[in-house]
């Protein structure tokens, strides 16, 4: 019956303590699909000098690279888990990228006959620049080609935005698509005047946050531009970057050129256990991402009730709907500047967004998403579902 309980296997390159969008899904689902009763697996790339704590995590040998720090590689031989995986007799298989260990993931269903289910979460294509020694112009047609070929051998593919599933159906995938929003956790209960106290933002300062990886395709020389159009009309505004990444001393240099390095903080890398507080003390949420298939901390911020200016690209925008729970602007500085000082600076405007915020932000609970997601488990698996309605089938 669709209501049983499920052995799953996940596999990703990216996970824990990896911190991107990648790995913080994956960690949710895991813990969702758990609390629902489901014995969850997963398989995912090793990570130099770290312990692993669930016995449920299997990691493949992996290399650091330096065209990708931070980001191990899975180098073969991978056969030797393969004992491990097989004790188990996985239900279904979900996997979470197309590369390495995504396609192990891949062959091992295939081996196996089991069904798979692949969660589409990154535009690959815009982070052709970290494989240097490859023209982008190939990068990005290799890219495009794999995606084709590895989308269209799974029995179906979840995405977290209307914007990357469009994405997929301009690259001739013609499995079915269903678009499942990323759950979040449900916001902490925190005291904002304690924490900006020890943070150091005094109570008539206005925090502008960001909160990301830290790289040029994030597309944050907008932010810092917008930044400083604003610091130069509102002396009471401040700019805090929770994050890191290779373009960090970049953007430093840019804050200080700009004028605006005594009221910009970087904080640098924040276990993401760790960045609750920053979303409870700050005023306003800024994002200028446009290669983001959904843009999980967007949500995140607004469960805390802040309103976001955001950049309409990719999927980020999707969770923000215009005027009521923040503000969609274009790729232009002096929009986003606007946008924000509109905000900051209209008080009625600014409490109905960040009340909406709020509101919204309890459509994307991880109770929700674990649901969609084992009814398509069920249906790669030729079994019916408890409930379908929820899911948006392309």
């Amino acid at each position: 019956m669709p209501g049983r309980p499920l052995s799953i296997a996940l596999f990703s390159d990216s996970a824990l303590p990896i911190l991107n969008g990648v790995s913080v899904s994956i960690d949710g689902l895991m813990k969702g699909l758990r609390e629902q009763g489901h014995s969850v697996h997963l398989f995912c790339s090793g990570f130099p000098g770290h312990h692993e704590q669930d016995p449920n995590v299997h990691r493949f040998g992996a290399l650091l690279t330096p065209f990708a720090k931070g980001y191990p590689l899975s180098v073969p031989p991978f056969y030797p888990m393969l004992r491990e995986f097989r004790k188990h007799r996985f239900d279904v298989i979900h996997t979470h990228t197309p590369f390495t260990v995504g396609m192990v993931g891949l062959r091992w269903a295939e081996s196996h006959e089991i069904p798979i289910v692949s969660t589409y979460h990154t535009l690959y294509d815009k982070y052709a620049h970290y494989i240097p020694v490859l023209p982008k112009r190939y990068t990005r047609y290799k890219i495009a080609k794999h995606t084709n070929f590895y989308y269209n051998n799974v029995d179906h593919v979840i995405t977290p935005s209307d914007a990357s599933s469009r994405w997929l159906q301009r690259h001739n995938i013609r499995t079915p698509i269903s678009v499942v929003p990323t759950g979040i956790p449900v916001a902490k209960s925190l005291n904002q005047a304690s924490i900006r106290a020890k943070l150091g933002a005094r109570p008539e300062q206005k925090v502008m946050l960001y909160v990301g990886r830290i790289a040029v395709e994030k597309n944050l020389s907008l932010l810092f531009q917008a930044a400083a159009q604003v610091m130069r009309d509102d002396p009471r505004t401040l700019l805090w970057v929770v994050g890191d990444g290779p373009a960090r001393e970049t953007y430093r240099r840019m804050a200080s050129d700009l004028g605006i390095g005594d009221r910009c903080r970087f904080f640098g890398f924040v276990p993401r256990e760790k960045v609750d507080p920053y979303l409870a003390a700050a005023d306003l949420f800024v994002f200028p991402s446009m290669t983001e298939t959904q843009g999980l901390v967007v949500m995140e911020a607004m469960s805390y009730g802040l309103p976001s200016v955001v950049v309409h690209a990719g999927g980020a925008g999707d969770a923000v709907s215009d005027g009521r729970n923040g503000l969609l602007v274009s790729n232009d500085s002096a929009m986003m500047s606007r946008a924000i000082k509109r905000l900051l600076s209209d008080e009625s405007l600014y409490n109905h967004l960040s009340e909406h915020a709020t509101i919204d932000a309890r459509e994307y609970s991880l109770p929700n998403m674990v649901r969609r997601i084992t009814d398509i488990y069920h249906a790669a698996m030729g079994e019916p579902a408890d409930v379908r309605a929820g899911i948006h089938v392309l």
